[in-house]
């Protein structure tokens, strides 16, 4: 199978004062491409701080991480800031909306960012709100849109870009169990239909169903892995 991201023996220690954080303790894993990859755990566990490594987001202390075969923990920043804008969409629990803008300009935005001219900007944003069921919402303002409906259009901001991989931090963190449900289910079939690699990090058992894979970690290691 082809392999998307490879972690290989990640620490991360943080320090406060003289008190060392062991966020992660030896973490390697393997994700495939088109693989929903769950990874779970407690608070405190490390999920946040190991998705944010992998999203160039931060440094491991130790360790390496590989995108499509490249070893990224040592690149430039500016190198970075390209593989963050080109490859990698991200996905938060707090939505992260500009609420100033619409939908369509919400998702348009890392577009206008990455250059991409207007007439193929908007034909893309289109093609992304109708493909999370809010064709007839793109003029509305985060405000006048449900929490479910502000995460749809999150994840449709997250694929503006065609990354190859979508990263979700507790992605339905702030919705009653329908909504979960029904962002999930659409998060999935979307990234399907794109061709994405995506983890999500969760503490929802709930959403375990639509995993490929679940990874459980537990004070920094991984302890558990199932295939689904």
């Amino acid at each position: 199978m082809d392999i998307v991201i490879e972690a290989v023996d990640l620490h991360k220690v943080y320090h406060l004062g003289k008190i060392e954080i062991h966020a992660l303790r030896g973490v390697s894993m393997k994700v495939y491409r088109n693989e929903l990859l769950c990874i779970m755990g407690p608070s405190g566990s490390g999920k946040t701080t190991l998705l944010n490594i992998i999203g160039t987001l931060d440094k491991p202390t130790r360790g390496k991480v590989f995108l499509d075969g490249v070893e990224i923990t040592s690149l430039s920043e500016k190198e970075l800031t390209k593989i963050r804008r080109n490859k990698i969409g991200f996905i938060f629990q707090f939505h992260n909306l500009i609420p100033v803008l619409t939908a369509l300009e919400n998702v348009e935005l890392p577009m206008i960012l990455a250059g991409v001219p207007r007439e193929e900007r908007i034909k893309r944003v289109k093609f992304l709100l109708k493909l999370v069921g809010l064709e007839d919402r793109m003029n509305h303002r985060p405000h006048e849109l449900s929490g479910g409906e502000q995460q749809r259009v999150a994840i449709a901001r997250a694929l503006a870009n065609n990354p190859s991989i979508i990263l979700a931090d507790e992605p339905t963190g702030e919705l009653d169990t329908e909504n979960s449900e029904k962002v999930m289910k659409i998060f999935k079939d979307v990234i399907k239909e794109e061709g994405a690699t995506a983890i999500v990090v969760t503490h929802n058992l709930l959403l375990k169903k639509y995993a490929d894979r679940i990874l459980h970690l537990r004070d920094g290691r991984i302890v558990k892995e199932e295939k689904l």
